[in-house]
């Protein structure tokens, strides 16, 4: 039995990253548009948010945006439409940010906190590694603190693979980051999908075996794609990659869904 009753895959915009921050040692000369997605999961406990974005609210300010997303971080400014919008594409499906009362955070790079602000009554839900390194020193241009240091915050500090609630399960993946987890979700028709977040940003990571080039813990990243693809062999679920720009445009995207 199953918890999960639809799977949003929500397009949050587009990110412009050299090909070598996806896939360690290629790629160096090209520059690729990946997208930013986040999911949102339609559950008998609830609405479940994985991840949410850039924050819109720096990037529509120009001395903030390149404050924070300039070229130190991005070769050029993301780019996210109205169509994009995380808050608009909620609203479409007819969910306010009072209504999820769960967020998960896969990790804390910018692309995956920004528009946590709109959601500080739910329950967070991180890695403890990832926790204790975003409140660490960690000099991750890539980790902007104030998208998820404010006071009281309803931290849920989880360890290792752990069970959300029936048909959905996070699963410890570091390499990315060092608390960086990936999510295993049970459909009531559609079967199974991994969500790999960030583990992975391209087929290429999983199909060759790739690390990422972005990489805070990375003798542990070749290790996690490689779980990732025996877990998806063992249940015969479909990896479902979050940054990769062709298979996007394969996917049921919000307001379509997997059940």
């Amino acid at each position: 039995m199953t918890s999960v009753r639809r799977l949003y895959v929500l397009l949050c915009g587009y990110e412009f990253l050299p090909k070598s921050v996806s896939t360690k040692g290629r790629g160096q000369r090209f520059i690729l548009a990946e997208p930013i997605c986040a999911y949102l999961l339609d559950t008998t406990e609830g609405y479940v948010l994985i991840d949410c974005g850039l924050n819109l609210a720096v990037l529509r300010d120009p001395e903030l945006a390149e404050r924070n997303y300039g070229r130190h971080v991005y070769p050029a400014l993301p780019v996210v439409l109205p169509e994009h919008e995380l808050l608009l594409q909620l609203g479409a499906l007819g969910v306010r940010p009072a209504d999820i009362g769960h967020l998960i955070l896969s990790h804390v790079h910018i692309d995956h906190t920004g528009e946590l602000r709109h959601f500080t009554h739910a329950r967070i839900s991180i890695q403890r590694r990832e926790h204790d390194w975003a409140f660490g020193v960690h000099g991750n241009i890539a980790v902007r603190n104030a998208d998820f240091d404010m006071a009281g915050l309803g931290w849920n500090i989880v360890d290792g693979d752990w069970q959300v609630m029936p048909g959905l399960e996070g699963l410890l993946t570091a390499g990315h980051t060092p608390g960086h987890q990936s999510f295993a979700v049970e459909l009531p028709h559609g079967g199974s999908k991994i969500l790999t977040c960030d583990a992975g940003d391209l087929w290429e990571n999983f199909a060759e075996e790739i690390s990422p080039g972005e990489t805070a813990a990375p003798d542990e990243a070749l290790p996690s794609i490689r779980r990732l693809k025996r877990i998806a062999a063992e249940r015969r679920a479909e990896l479902i990659l979050l940054h990769d720009p062709n298979l996007v445009q394969t996917l049921r995207l919000a307001p379509e869904f997997y059940d």
